[in-house]
């Protein structure tokens, strides 16, 4: 039986399917009352292997997994999950308590799109659910992730409008730094106004996104091309070398070199 909590509110998240996936009880409670209350639709599993088969049922937006589990571990799951065309695509975020560096490169390697180590904060999770639920939305070719009804009732067409122009903008050039007054100019709006509509459109303000999307074009450049760090870094907008290396260690918790390898 696949056990489901239905939204009680409207929200950034509102509609979301969220498929939890941890062998202990009160860590599942915990999340899913918090992501309840933001609107998801929660889904929950008792270990890797129950995971695998609700996400092949479910079909979820997005995945939070634990990594240490009986039965079948996160790792394990994740790789079965990336194995599988019907899942294959559904952006997957550990949340461990391992936290050693070779199990969040373990973690990143098989596939997940994130590593939050336990305890976690959690409005640092649903930031990373913000994010990376727009950004796999948008990389299928949907204007709008979840429920329309709800988007269109927390979002106006104004603001839809902004947040596409904006990301456009930011993702056109990653390597330079607009400040908020620019970037609000350059699409007809002003400051506040701008980053109002990330917040409805989003989750996040103009900068979080635009933070989220360098470290992820970061990883992506370290996984897939053999430029050296201080040129991804110049390409990524960060001052030296030493910047970039810093903030990419404060978000996967290792720096850029260790990744790479």
């Amino acid at each position: 039986m696949i056990n489901a909590v239905h939204p009680s509110e409207t929200g950034p998240l509102y509609g979301q399917r969220v498929l939890v996936v941890d062998d202990v009880e009160e860590d599942r409670i915990l999340l899913t009352d918090f992501l309840l209350q933001r609107g998801c639709r929660i889904y929950v599993a008792k270990d890797g292997q129950d995971g695998y088969r609700k996400a092949q049922s479910v079909q979820p937006d997005l995945i939070l997994m634990d990594i240490r589990m009986p039965v079948c571990d996160g790792i394990a799951a994740c790789r079965l999950l990336k194995a599988n065309p019907g899942t294959r695509s559904i952006p997957l975020i550990f949340l461990s308590a391992a936290a050693s560096t070779e199990e969040k490169i373990a973690g990143l390697a098989v596939g997940a799109v994130d590593y939050v180590t336990k305890p976690f904060d959690f409005e640092e999770v649903r930031l990373r659910l913000c994010v990376h639920l727009k950004s796999n939305a948008q990389e299928a070719g949907q204007p709008d992730a979840g429920n329309d009804a709800a988007r269109n009732a927390s979002s106006s067409t104004l603001d839809v409008v902004l947040f596409h122009a904006t990301r456009r903008l930011l993702l056109a050039q990653l390597d330079e730094t607009l400040s908020l007054t620019e970037l609000a100019l350059a699409v007809g709006t002003n400051a506040r106004r701008l980053n109002t509509a990330f917040k409805h459109c989003a989750g996040v303000t103009v900068f979080d996104f635009l933070r989220e999307e360098r470290m992820k074009e970061a990883r992506r450049m370290l996984s897939e091309t053999s430029l050296e760090v201080g040129t991804i870094a110049r390409e990524l907008g960060y001052g030296s070398a030493a910047n970039f290396s810093t903030a990419f260690r404060e978000r996967f918790g290792m720096p850029p070199s260790q990744f790479r390898r």
